[in-house]
This record gives structure tokens, C-alpha cells and sequence, in this order.
């Protein structure tokens, strides 16, 4: 029993860790579109933007905005941003971090 739990928690943690990396890789991805492509996004305070879309991303889009990152951003990309960033949530939080282009 003790065995097994402890095998849980170590696949907690491998998860953990892969959504970690996944998410970092998406930032990149993230940040050029919202640079290039959101009016008043200066690329130096671009982070409250992207933490707005990565909360608020599935797991199957962060995984494609990650690989973006390593492939390069296409218009399949853009238009996954601009996807995330019409969904109330994102919209909310956009506003909240002062873009309020998003919706």
C-alpha cells in the first residue's frame, strides 16, 4: 500500500514537472503573438498578458503552443491566441492586466 502511494506521488510529480515545461515552452509562443499582434503590448510587460492565456488554456492547447515555441508561431497559432483570448475568462483578465483590445 505504502509502495504504491508512494509510485502515485512520484507520477504526480513527473506530471507536474511536464506541465511545467510544457508551459514555459507555450510562453514563448504566446508572447510573440501578443507582441506582434495585440496593440499596446510592450514586449517588456508582456507577462501579465500571457499569464491571462496560459490560465486559461486546456492542456491540448498549451501542448500546441509549446511545440509553436520549438517550431515557430503560423497563423494556426495566432488564431489559437486569439481563440483563448475571447473566452470571458481570458477577457476578464486581459482587462484586469489593463489590455482591453481582447474581446
Amino acid at each position: 500500500m505504502a509502495a504504491a502511494l508512494l509510485a502515485l506521488a512520484a507520477c504526480a510529480e513527473v506530471q507536474r514537472a511536464t506541465d511545467n515545461v510544457a508551459r514555459q515552452g507555450a510562453r514563448a509562443a504566446i508572447d510573440e503573438v501578443l507582441v506582434t499582434r495585440f496593440p499596446g503590448v510592450d514586449g517588456n510587460r508582456v507577462t501579465p498578458y500571457t499569464d491571462c492565456v496560459i490560465d486559461n488554456a486546456s492542456g491540448r492547447e498549451i501542448a500546441r503552443l509549446a511545440q509553436a515555441a520549438l517550431i515557430g508561431v503560423d497563423e494556426d497559432t495566432v488564431t489559437l491566441v486569439f481563440d483563448i483570448t475571447k473566452r470571458p475568462e481570458t477577457a476578464r483578465c486581459l482587462l484586469q492586466t489593463g489590455l482591453g483590445l481582447a474581446t
